[in-house]
């Protein structure tokens, strides 16, 4: 095939047309586009490729598998069509040609100083385009084969790089409670009936925690875990349409959830929460920490209010936290159960010290900065850890 003929193939992709958006096609699409011995294009495009590798054509497979196609888009995985089919049959013909080409089938002669790329001539781009297809529910695709946490920007999902990498075996302390909420997110994912969860309790006691290593511990499994800030609970909906058709399965993370009585969030988390028209997606549930169980905060003036019917403004203000299905407590630890989470912290960062002044000092520690808490027992361990007098 010539360098042309590869380019009016490269820009006939339908199905993969997304792929040209990448810097490595844009790059390879400018290449074959250049005269013959534009050494600058090409030396452009491999330098695109050998960030991600040396083998041409395991860089372009995982870019096809991990590709938000429009198969995908419009059948979630299943079946697009004899149409959409027969396209993505064809496409990945061309592009299992395009990645087990060689620099010289590619641009014909190429100088002796440039390297040469390696290829995997025996690679099937079907076969495993369809293992992949198979696994939807638990891979992903798009930037969610990629990334496991996001956050919410201007409607839009903004992958986390650098995710809290915290694990459950790291927390120790408060496994009776993440017990329930560990099953509720195991139904999630095998499509059973799952329950929007509320983490209640003491600051401190590890409720974002373990939401985190929850995402954690089951993003292999097809969890996904995005971050809404309560100022963005209107796009809440919309994000829900979104997300209704991907095999996948979604934690929406609302940390330290509060309200003011006055706050228009407030009913906008209601009407996700249950009453609205929409209902909620099968693979999305809702998941709250806060430090107040009633989430709306309340003064005694609010009582003395000239308010006629002044019950029912209260009942409306403890609703919303009625509406999650399950609401599991963290309570500060008592000091049994904090010397048990100063010794597994210890353990954790190579800490040697005998217990007896391990809990002593701790407790020292936890009077000096407020009380006991899972969040304190860790600071001292890492000032312990770091050679710090604590």
């Amino acid at each position: 095939m010539l360098r042309k003929d590869w380019s009016a193939r490269l820009q006939g992709l339908v199905v993969f047309r997304g792929l040209l958006d990448t810097e490595l096609l844009r790059a390879l699409a400018a290449a074959l586009r250049a005269e013959a011995g534009d050494t600058a294009a090409i030396a452009a495009f491999e330098a695109a490729m050998f960030v991600r590798g040396t083998d041409w054509t395991k860089v372009l497979l995982e870019l096809v598998l991990e590709h938000e196609n429009l198969c995908l888009k419009v059948a979630a995985g299943g079946d697009a069509g004899p149409v959409l089919e027969g396209a993505l049959d064809s496409e990945l013909q061309f592009l299992q040609a395009l990645g087990t080409a060689t620099p010289q089938e590619l641009f014909g002669t190429m100088p002796e100083f440039m390297p040469c790329w390696l290829t995997t001539p025996d690679a099937d781009f079907a076969a495993a385009y369809r293992t992949r297809r198979e696994q939807a529910g638990k891979k992903g695709y798009g930037m969610f084969a990629r990334y496991h946490v996001f956050t919410l920007e201007d409607g839009h999902l903004v992958p986390v790089q650098c995710p809290d990498p915290q694990r459950l075996s790291e927390l120790p302390g408060y496994e009776r409670e993440r017990e329930k909420i560990i099953a509720n997110t195991k139904a999630l994912l095998d499509g059973k009936p799952a329950n929007n969860v509320l983490l209640y309790g003491d600051a401190g006691t590890g409720k974002s925690s373990a939401v985190k290593a929850i995402a954690n511990e089951f993003a292999p499994e097809g969890l996904r875990l995005i971050e809404v800030k309560k100022t963005q609970l209107y796009q809440i909906p919309a994000l829900m349409d979104e997300l209704a058709k991907n095999p996948l399965k979604f934690i929406l993370f609302i940390d330290d959830l509060n309200f003011a009585a006055n706050d228009d969030n407030f009913a906008a988390l209601k009407a996700i929460l249950e009453g609205s028209v929409g209902g909620r997606s099968h693979n999305v549930a809702v998941y709250a920490t806060s430090n107040r169980r009633h989430l709306v905060k309340e003064s005694m003036t609010d009582r003395a209010g000239d308010d006629l019917h002044a019950a029912d403004t209260r009942q409306e203000m403890m609703s919303l936290a009625a509406r999650f299905g399950l609401t599991v407590t963290f309570q500060q630890p008592d000091k049994d159960r904090y010397d048990h989470i100063l010794l597994e912290l210890a353990k954790q960062y190579g800490v040697q010290m005998p217990s007896d002044q391990l809990f002593i000092k701790g407790a020292a520690f936890a009077l000096r900065a407020g009380g006991r808490s899972p969040r304190v027992a860790k600071q001292f361990v890492e000032l312990l850890a770091a050679g710090v007098n604590a």
